[in-house]
């Protein structure tokens, strides 16, 4: 279907930004030019008053920049074909740029300031926008450099920042797509198509991918090995240089989180691993002898509950009832102001997201086909856009973006409340295992997975920072051996999977995939909190997280919100719910 065919009430309406290009090219000459300025208070932050002034002019300048940036980029993403669209977001990307060079020196001058200079503006009522940014500046003090060695890390970046590029390269362009056979139809071998075969009921087809899929990869270990264990030292390298003790606490430190939080999540989740040793054994229970590409292919079929956009969001609504009627009509407003883009089209970006510019509310891209996954998607991506409508009208521009240690909390609390609300009125005992099924599937592809990645990361970085070399045998034997504790016994191991480390992107941010498993984590516990009896846990909801932002660290946030990821009790509430979905899939009959 091509744009001009979708309904107009299907397509998003961003007049809420700017009310048409014309408009959108005033606010970019306008903001152009006002750039120019912001070099004049170079030098002089030393004076609070030429600080505060830089800060209130970094804010107007980041919000016009912002819904410049927002308004062409989501252009582009509903008609690829545009090519006046195209431009409008090149254009947007490069005074983007120009405002981060812009304002390039601000951070390194308020970092040479003492403590004390810093101490004053933290404490004065004029910087109480500011206050958190200049207490993680005076934070990060002992970790910066002097201005010369800034300069050379910052070059070198362009350097050291291409493993990541190398491996995309290798991983998108490369790589061939072989075909396999799935029944009657020849499949090429892509990302997308590999996990789609995995859910193929056809155990040969699984296999056939499996292998095909593995030795694309097995054929370019070396090459990647080298490119991985390049990207592990230059982690150790940096934060060696701007002295730390690790490259962990490098990366925890600029998450804000405690230190503690790391070692505490995989210290939770190996606890819980009979659990998720009992799930694979029922699993190889139904489907007879159990290999690693069988761990994707759904227990139970028939049971999609797929539907149409008006009802599917319906559903949602439903689901999200427990959150409240101020919380229904901020759903029901994203519809009525056309700020959801439903259907696939020619040129749209595929996937979905949730986004959107400082006052002029979040927006939804979908690309909604009618499965049970885009119910979900559903109700993911609204839980984005309400966490930014919250956050946005609750606070400042400084400190009203969020995070990303807490980006996935909310959305993932929407769908832990649609799940729960499937499951607790769906009459079809069919459904019912097959949501139990897609719940624990969560859990174990989130939360144990991601874990396992977690401390994968772990020993790579460690076992460099002692002097040993990173090879593809030494990364394989601690892969597989963790693959094995964490699987267990009731799955085999096939050879290949040794080498799945090689195969996955996040590996090149460091220390990046636990966040999926504390998110899950507490959106479990903010769930369970929210369908209790607890008064008061809809309001600490809203006050404490959702209308939270950035106004302190993400730790902060979640811990005034209930969730403290430094004890044990969250990490319980998500292991109980686990085994408490697991005895109930296992005693359903159908």
């Amino acid at each position: 279907m091509k744009r001009s065919e979708v309904r107009q009430e299907e397509t998003w309406d961003l007049s809420h930004i700017f009310a048409d290009r014309q408009e959108w090219e005033k606010e970019f000459s306008r903001t152009r030019m006002s750039l120019k300025e912001v070099n004049d208070y170079r030098g002089k932050l030393a004076n609070p008053e030429m600080a505060l002034r830089v800060f209130r002019m970094a804010d107007e300048l980041g919000r016009s920049v912002e819904r410049i940036y927002v308004y062409a980029t989501m252009l582009m993403h509903t008609d690829g074909a545009d090519a006046s669209a195209v431009a409008l977001a090149q254009r947007a990307t490069t005074l983007s740029a120009e405002m981060s060079a812009a304002f390039s020196f601000v951070e390194p001058e308020l970092t040479s300031l003492t403590d004390e200079q810093l101490d004053y503006m933290i404490a004065h009522p004029s910087f109480a926008d500011y206050d958190y940014t200049l207490e993680r500046i005076k934070k990060n003090k002992p970790h910066v450099l002097g201005e010369k060695e800034e300069y050379v890390l910052a070059r070198m970046g362009e350097v050291t920042g291409s493993f990541r590029d190398i491996f995309e390269k290798i991983d998108s362009v490369d790589l061939p797509h072989p075909m396999v056979r799935a029944g009657e139809e020849r499949v090429p071998l892509t990302h997308g198509t590999y996990s789609r075969l995995l859910q193929n009921p056809d155990r040969t087809v699984r296999k056939k991918a499996f292998q095909a899929y593995y030795a694309l990869y097995e054929q370019r270990i070396n090459t990647i090995a080298a490119c991985y264990s390049a990207s592990v030292r230059k982690d150790n390298i940096y934060a060696a240089l701007r002295g730390y003790d690790s490259a962990l606490a490098a990366s925890i430190s600029g998450d804000d989180v405690p230190a503690g939080v790391y070692d505490k999540l995989i210290a939770q989740v190996e606890d819980a691993l009979p659990s998720l040793h009992e799930y694979v054994d029922y699993r190889r229970l139904v489907l007879g002898d159990l290999h690693m590409y069988d761990m994707y292919v759904p227990l139970v079929e028939g049971a999609d509950l797929g539907t149409d956009f008006d009802h599917a969001f319906s559903i949602v609504l439903d689901a999200l009832a427990p959150l409240g009627e101020e919380y229904r009509a901020g759903l029901e407003m994203m519809r009525r102001e056309r700020r959801i883009d439903v259907p696939e089209n020619e040129g749209k970006r595929g996937g979905a997201y949730s986004w959107g510019a400082y006052g002029s509310g979040p927006y939804v891209l979908l690309n909604y086909a009618g499965t049970t996954h885009d119910i979900f998607t559903i109700a993911h991506e609204l839980g984005h856009a309400m966490h930014s409508y919250y956050s946005d009208n609750a606070l400042c521009y400084n400190k009203a973006g969020y995070s990303i240690f807490v980006a996935e909390v909310a959305s993932t609390t929407n769908e832990v409340l649609l799940l729960k609300h499937l499951i607790k009125t769906t009459t079809d005992k069919r459904v019912r295992k097959y949501l139990l099924s897609y719940y624990l599937d969560m859990f174990r592809t989130t939360l144990f997975r991601q874990t396992m990645f977690a401390e994968f990361e772990l020993y790579a970085h460690r076992a460099e920072q002692r002097g040993e070399a990173l090879t593809v045998d030494s990364m394989s034997k601690a892969y597989l051996k963790l693959n094995k504790k964490y699987y267990g016994k009731g799955v085999v191991h096939d050879r290949q999977i040794r080498y799945e480390w090689a195969r996955i992107p996040h590996f090149y941010n460091a220390f990046y995939v636990y966040k999926y498993a504390t998110g899950l984590t507490a959106a479990v516990t903010l769930a369970d909190s929210l369908l209790s009896d607890d008064p008061h846990a809809v309001t600490r909801y809203f006050d404490k997280f959702l209308k939270a932002g950035g106004k302190k660290s993400p730790y902060e946030i979640l811990r005034d919100a209930g969730v403290d990821l430094m004890t044990d009790r969250p990490y319980q509430v998500a292991m109980m719910e686990f085994r408490n979905t697991l005895s109930e899939f296992t005693s359903l009959s159908i």
